[in-house]
């Protein structure tokens, strides 16, 4: 069983991103391609004797009761098999915060997996993506992690081929931004302009790093990008220093560039950062492995 568990929460992008329409309970049909990102936080979760839940993190402002998702994962799980033991959940976290990088999402999924294994609950990782669900539609996804086509509302999900080897640079301007009201104002919008997912999938199975770049969009940047002028400026630094491609992910307002070798990333890195037009500026690595 073991009583503690560390465990690497990582960020995802979004190589694609469209938009089909809207449910009447207010939640989306999404057609995407998630990637994940050796980006991450670290959980460490701790049995304790004492019952309940305690939860802290490394940034003051996160809730750390039932406003945390992390928090709900592990109440969850302990309501349901009546885990009598507590556990205390320590969050490190890295990941940008409201930030489309699904950081929320990738630890509730690592306390999910974390607590399967501490309390030896027997679920497979289907078991706990019918779950993670219920916490939000990018927690399955955080569970199966890779590349992957996301239908439904995010919670169809089917295995890629995976992104060839590049280098990811992101950056976050000083801004947050709230998902909710990207969608609300999508509503209001016709979307003319839908990414080429297929395109993707396609340049994906030919292994053709090129081929996925160029099939890259994200019909939420028509929102939010208006709004907020520096995205559409940070994208445009990337592609003059070298990236194949540069998008927003999620709802943004991180940015993302592609890049096939290190060098040329790294000079990115420097430039955005002499400009001082993001506030946080890391390059990681693509993550296609299974390994926790």
């Amino acid at each position: 069983m073991g009583n503690i568990q560390q465990l690497k929460a990582l960020a995802k992008i979004n190589l694609g991103l469209d938009v089909l329409g809207r449910r009447e309970n207010g939640y989306h049909d999404v057609r995407m391609v998630m990637q994940t990102i050796y980006l991450y936080d670290n959980i460490t979760i701790q049995r304790t004797e004492t019952p309940g839940i305690t939860l802290e993190s490394n940034l003051y402002f996160l809730p750390n009761d039932e406003g945390n998702i992390a928090y709900k994962a592990a109440k969850m799980l302990m309501d349901e098999f009546e885990i009598r033991d507590g556990v205390h959940i320590t969050l490190d976290k890295h990941i940008p915060v409201a930030a489309g990088l699904a950081g929320g999402s990738s630890n509730a999924a690592a306390v999910l997996v974390g607590m399967n294994r501490m309390f030896s609950l027997g679920l497979s990782e289907m078991d706990l993506m019918e779950r993670g669900v219920k916490l939000g539609a990018d927690v399955p996804y955080c569970i199966m992690r890779g590349t992957v086509l996301a239908e439904g509302i995010g919670e169809e999900l089917t295995r890629l081929s995976p992104l060839p080897k590049c280098y990811i640079l992101i950056a976050k301007p000083g801004i947050s931004v709230s998902t909710r009201t990207v969608y609300e104002k999508l509503d209001a919008l016709t979307i003319t302009d839908h990414p080429d997912i297929d395109g993707l999938i396609t340049g994906l199975e030919n292994q053709d790093l090129r081929a996925v770049a160029s099939s890259m969009g994200n019909v939420l940047e028509q929102v939010t990008v208006d709004a907020y002028p520096v995205i559409d400026r940070i994208k445009n630094v990337m592609k003059e220093q070298g990236a194949l491609n540069a998008m927003m992910s999620g709802s943004g307002p991180t940015v993302f560039g592609i890049f096939e070798d290190r060098q040329t990333a790294k000079k990115a890195q420097r430039k955005i950062k002499e400009l001082q037009i993001a506030k946080q500026v890391y390059l990681a690595n693509v993550h296609n492995t299974k390994r926790r």
